[in-house]
């Protein structure tokens, strides 16, 4: 056996495996309400679902307050088209239902059903899905062979009145026409001029054509082939839909139809396209080759015979992939959440629209991240964005929502702006809780510098924060390098206009900051040479004396080295006029809500006064999130049942918090499960003065904190926001070498809140 033999045995196996462990399938079913006591049981059914059954019958559409129809599409198909399978039948289709059904979900939070149903007949299928319309709030019709498709939909748009979508004709299409929007776009080519030649003439390049007429292209400028080639005027052998695209034409073959040219549009077969066809076609052509797995040609081919040719494929290990993922879970959702009654031209067109200009814009932070290695800028190797790019769905569900509510078919009108929001904070996990930052941040102006400013998550950061708040950023890293990675990461950054750049190497104003350094340090150890050292190679130390000096107002720092010897800089310059570092404090987003833990790195054991200090501007911190801080006093004694150290200096911590009386709850010491879980708390000690669930876990060691924090995180599926430097008037903060590129812009809103926003 070869090697590729071996591959292709082992990928096989591979994928096999992938499906049938460690449970068969990719679905499983899950209760969104709690099913634990009989209290429960009485509510989830008998007696109390008659409640919401009798709701539900006398206003049907109260059945999207009660249930989960408003957000549940049925993904159905008769398996007579499957992907490129052909007619394996309903059963064998059902792992690519499950597949677009899971896409749905990790997409775009629509919850499916996947229905496969042996009909073959087209008009009894759409009997059998009209009938299913009280279940599901959208239709996705899939992999259906053409032209049942075409009446499937057509009867089951007729009689149904929630969105139905058949995603081989309209998804495609949809896909292809914004990758052909952005090719036109730098073609240099309006829609009305160009001449199209499709080769294909199923559900998807019928859906292609539609759509591309939809945006401008006039009927007489295509020519459509299909396996007997040309589909002209003469022919007696066309379904309607063919019919549609029949030219009085003279052209036979696809030869001839491909002279001057300027798309072509393959969803056909694989080796169709030959090079010297694409040689015949117009300067510039525009080549969409989307057979799969192999397309009509490969891309290297066509780029051999047309150098300047703008192409895209169906395929992923190549640039533009014509994926409908890109369209389907995102379109579905801005229809379900206006309760949108179809799914018509106007919400494709915004689709359209929606898709194409995310591609224009610059690559998100999350975006280079889920990418890395790949150049994510606009042009001819980046026509369509790519699947994970975070932004699609707030971008393309607002955009389809508004287009259904503005064209009529919506029965649930949004504000659009809150609507935006919400999916944002279903994408970005922090986008809820650090909503009140970024406002308050928005337009201050605080100059803020980033001492690691070489590390791409800086640059990608520093690209985001421009976008987002008003603070100015300052960067120190060598010109060169820095300029080297900007051009690899494909950001829009230009040194000296978006920020300012410090070169460590040959700053002019270097004799001052190592004078400045000097002054602080030279009754500590620090000689003129030993200063001149540090301010050349330490970045940190820069960035201090910058803020020190008043050129800055904040620092970030902390990609890379320990954070104990970050923070021995910022001790040595920034500790002073009443500042000092009172503890880090570090935000975890947990499904089930945000929850703080403190001290996670600056005093390993620290003192009661210490707690007591870091409690209290650990509560100062988390009301800048919009938040009433509820604070508990963890450590290995449970009010007062050991003598140990944690509990000695826990009961100190409390004895201070009682005397300056605070204006904050808080209660201790006690274990973390009883913080988390009032009941228990109520039983253990009775008539305490924390209510409910604590928000925020203070330890009495750097150790127990820094576990809880990192549990949290990779165990509890955590989203860290921090650690936030408390106590140092937000002049410097210390980030972690695993930070993302969306916490260092979390961090840089941090830094740029006005010190007045603290409380």
């Amino acid at each position: 056996m070869s090697l590729d033999e071996t591959r292709l045995v082992s990928d096989r196996q591979a994928a096999l495996d992938y499906h049938e462990f460690p449970r068969p399938g990719k679905l499983e079913i899950r209760a969104t309400k709690p099913m634990a006591t009989g209290r429960d049981l009485s509510r989830a059914y008998s007696p109390g679902v008659a409640e919401a059954c009798l709701e539900i019958a006398a206003t049907p559409a109260d059945a999207r307050r009660y249930t989960s129809k408003g957000n549940l599409v049925a993904v159905i198909s008769n398996g007579t088209a499957v992907l490129g399978l052909g007619n394996i039948g309903a059963q064998a289709s059902k792992p690519v239902m499950e597949g677009k059904a899971v896409l749905f979900k990790k997409f775009a939070g629509v919850d499916c059903f996947d229905i496969e149903v042996n009909e073959p007949d087209p008009e009894r299928l759409a009997d059998l899905i009209c009938r299913l319309e009280p279940t599901f709030g959208a239709i996705n019709l899939e992999d259906i062979k053409a032209p049942d498709c075409f009446t499937v939909e057509r009867i089951c748009r007729e009689r149904m009145g929630i969105p139905v979508f058949h995603d081989d004709q309209h998804g495609t299409a949809i896909v292809a026409a914004a990758a052909a929007t952005n090719a036109l776009r730098i073609a240099g080519k309006c829609i009305e001029d160009i001449r199209i030649v499709a080769l294909g003439a199923g559900a998807a390049g019928i859906a292609c054509l539609r759509m591309l007429m939809a945006m401008g292209a006039p009927r007489e400028h295509i020519l459509m082939l299909d396996s007997k080639g040309v589909v002209h005027a003469g022919r007696n052998d066309l379904t309607p839909e063919k019919r549609e695209f029949a030219q009085d034409t003279a052209l036979r073959t696809i030869e001839e139809a491909l002279d001057g040219a300027d798309l072509f549009l393959g969803v056909s077969g694989p080796g169709l396209l030959t090079g010297e066809m694409v040689a015949r076609m117009a300067d510039t052509p525009i080549v969409f080759a989307l057979a799969n797995p192999t397309p009509e040609i490969m891309p290297e081919e066509a780029r051999c015979a047309a150098p300047d040719a703008l192409i895209a494929t169906g395929r992923s290990d190549y640039p533009n992939q014509v994926n409908n993922v890109l369209c389907f879970p995102f379109i579905f959702r801005g229809a379900l959440d206006v309760g949108a009654t179809q799914i018509n031209e106007a919400m494709k067109l915004a689709c359209v629209e929606a898709i194409a200009g995310l591609a224009r814009v610059p690559a998100s932070a999350e975006l280079g991240a889920a990418y890395q290695g790949e150049r994510l800028a606009f042009g001819p190797d980046y026509l369509i964005p790519k699947p994970f790019d975070p932004r699609l769905l707030p971008t393309v569900a607002v955009a389809v929502a508004r287009a259904a509510m503005e064209s009529g078919v919506a029965t649930r009108p949004l504000d659009l702006d809150a609507y935006r929001r919400g999916l944002e904070g279903q994408v970005y996990r922090s986008a809820l809780v650090m909503r009140p930052v970024f406002e308050a941040a928005r337009g201050t102006a605080r100059r803020i510098v980033f001492a690691e400013g070489e590390d791409p998550r800086v640059l990608r950061a520093v690209q985001a924060m421009i976008e987002e708040t008003g603070a100015r950023p300052i960067l120190i890293g060598r010109p060169e390098v820095v300029e080297t990675r900007i051009e690899r990461e494909a950001l829009p950054l230009r040194p000296g206009t978006d920020f300012e750049l410090v070169n460590p190497e040959s700053d002019a104003r270097f004799r001052d900051y190592w004078g400045s350094y000097f002054d602080l340090m030279r009754r500590k150890g620090v000689s003129p040479d030993l200063a001149k050292a540090t301010l050349r190679t330490n970045t940190t130390a820069i960035a201090a004396v910058m803020v020190h000096r008043g050129e800055a107002e904040s620092l970030i720092c902390g990609t890379v080295g320990q954070y104990l010897w970050h923070l021995r800089y910022l001790r040595e310059v920034l500790a002073r006029d009443g500042l000092h570092p009172a503890g880090a404090l570090s935000l975890v987003i947990l499904d089930k809500g945000p929850l703080f833990v403190a001290d996670t790195h600056v005093h390993t054991e620290p003192t009661g006064a210490q707690l007591a200090e870091t409690m209290i501007a650990a509560a100062r911190h988390v009301r800048r999130f919009g938040l009433i801080p509820k604070l508990a006093l963890c450590s290995g004694s449970q009010f007062g049942n050991l003598d140990s150290r944690s509990g000695r200096v826990a009961r100190e911590a409390l004895a201070i918090l009682d005397e300056v009386v605070p204006g904050f709850e808080y209660e201790g010491e006690m274990h973390t499960d009883a913080a988390l879980d009032p009941d228990l708390r109520e039983r253990l000690f009775p008539g305490g003065r924390l209510t409910g669930k604590a928000n925020v876990l203070v330890y009495t060691s750097t150790d127990a904190a820094g576990a809880a924090r990192n549990l949290l995180k990779s165990v509890g599926d955590g989203l860290e926001v921090g650690p936030i430097l408390m106590g140092m008037g937000n002049r410097a903060h210390i980030v972690t070498p695993s930070v993302t590129v969306r916490g260092l812009l979390n961090m840089a809103a941090l830094a740029a809140m006005p010190v007045s926003s603290y409380g």
